[in-house]
């Protein structure tokens, strides 16, 4: 049995990984469905239905640092980061509702204001919890083999939520005649799940004494501030930071098109639950597997292998252009069984950053640390549904409203496959760069705190 195999309570990992329930609905279902909502239940023009999730990730951009160092403060004063993460539990269920609930009759200009407001305050909800959450691995677990066991089981349990909301979502959505309606009801059980599964996670945050005399809450400029001085001073966490970005930007966009593919190149709305179930289905069984050969070959270079698996099988499913059929199940399942290793490792990496960073610069900077992670992975994630749009306006997708039937010009369906395909591949290709960057070892994270000896 591993050495530091008992050293992290089991507890602990389980209640910290529940919180990917939420994590991971959140990131997939409005990714998933957001756009073809808009586009093919309430008639939105394409560009239009990708400027409301762009703005969303932009209003998280400006947000997630502010909540990174107040969640910095929240600890000192309180002794815990938990009231955040409780509040972001408890209102995102209802932005999230609010957000599939557009009123039957509304015209579209009026619908885009609603979802763009519903979807904003949501995100809001989200990063309340998720920036803190964020940084508690660094708390929570203090080696570098215990780090990636912590976040080994997060990615695990962020696999099942993937697949728990990516399939069911549709199929909760299929279950009515009227989309709206699907929409809705699908809504209400996924925002109940992702907010049940953020308040259990929130119970693993320490407990702590706070501070006697905390100093009051920094101004906003300083907040931001002090998040360009961890990003700034600290080369190993921009690049991690950078080839987290490049990858969810990679992600984010074959996401946003999967049911895209489903119903324009498999001709099966349905067929988005499968491709699915054939990419977590690998990785549910292999995330434990990833952190077992990081343990052997080290976290960044198990990380540079599973990218590279990653962008092979995306670079494949190019031929969908040409041959659709049921065969790209199997690259799917080769991306999801990489997708494992590109979640868990990279954010088994975090903690040892903001640890190296603490060596030298002191505690207290973990939160600052989150909110700059959580800002780039939502622009990644975001620019990926973004870019999605604009292929799709440039390829002359064709939008509708409700159950309208179109026809898609061969130039929409060339898009879309190219989109899910072709650049993912190429932006994979482009991490792999910004990650062979990044040089800290285990030896660096776990050697002893050098001490200095004070002689009279």
């Amino acid at each position: 049995m591993d050495a530091t195999a008992q050293t992290l309570p089991r507890r602990t990992i389980a209640a910290y990984a529940i919180g990917s329930l939420g994590t991971g609905g959140f990131a997939t279902l409005p990714g998933l469905v957001l756009v073809y909502y808009l586009t093919d239940t309430l008639g939105i023009a394409a560009l239009a239905a990708g400027l409301v999730v762009t703005l969303a990730k932009i209003w998280d951009v400006v947000i997630d640092p502010v909540i990174g160092a107040r969640s910095d403060h929240s600890l000192k004063a309180t002794g815990s980061r938990r009231r955040f993460m409780r509040l972001g539990g408890l209102l995102l269920p209802i932005f999230f509702i609010l957000t599939f609930a557009v009123p039957a009759g509304l015209d579209s200009v009026p619908s885009v204001i609603w979802v763009t407001l519903a979807f904003l305050l949501c995100a809001t909800a989200f990063s309340l919890f998720q920036v803190p959450y964020i940084a508690l691995p660094a708390e929570l677990a203090q080696s570098y083999d215990d780090r990636t066991r912590l976040l080994t089981w997060r990615v695990v349990v962020l696999a099942l939520a993937i697949l728990l909301f990516g399939a069911g979502g549709p199929l909760l959505r299929s279950a009515s005649s009227d989309p709206r309606l699907g929409y809705l009801l699908m809504a209400v059980v996924a925002g109940l799940v992702i907010g049940i599964g953020m308040l259990v996670s929130a119970t693993v945050a320490p407990r702590g004494r706070p501070e006697l005399r905390p100093q009051p809450a920094a101004g906003v400029g300083h907040n931001y501030r002090a998040s360009i001085g961890v990003l700034r001073r600290s080369q190993p966490f921009r690049a991690l930071l950078g080839t987290f970005v490049l990858q969810g930007l990679a992600t984010g966009l074959m996401l946003a098109g999967a049911q895209y593919v489903a119903t324009w190149v498999l001709h099966s709305e349905d067929a988005v639950t499968y491709l699915f179930i054939a990419l977590i289905a690998p990785a549910l069984f292999l995330a434990p597997v990833w952190g077992r050969i990081a343990r052997r070959w080290g976290k960044e270079r198990s990380f540079a292998w599973a990218s590279i698996l990653f962008g092979v099988a995306a670079l494949s499913m190019v031929a969908l252009i040409w041959a659709p059929g049921d065969w790209v199940y199997l690259p799917v399942a080769l991306a999801g069984a990489a997708y494992a290793g590109m979640q868990s490792l990279p954010m088994a990496m975090l903690p040892d950053v903001i640890s190296h960073d603490a060596r030298r610069n002191g505690d207290g900077s973990a939160g600052l640390f989150g909110g700059v992670w959580t800002a780039g992975e939502t622009t990644g994630m975001a620019l990926g549904a973004t870019a999605l749009t604009v292929v799709l306006a440039a390829s002359g997708y064709i939008v509708s409203a409700g159950n309208a039937a179109v026809t898609q010009p061969t130039s929409a369906v060339v898009g879309i496959v190219l989109s899910f395909s072709l650049v993912p591949a190429v932006l994979m290709l482009a991490s792999l760069f910004t990650l062979a960057r990044y040089r800290l070892r285990k030896s660096d994270i776990d050697a002893p705190i050098p001490t200095v000896e004070v002689h009279p």
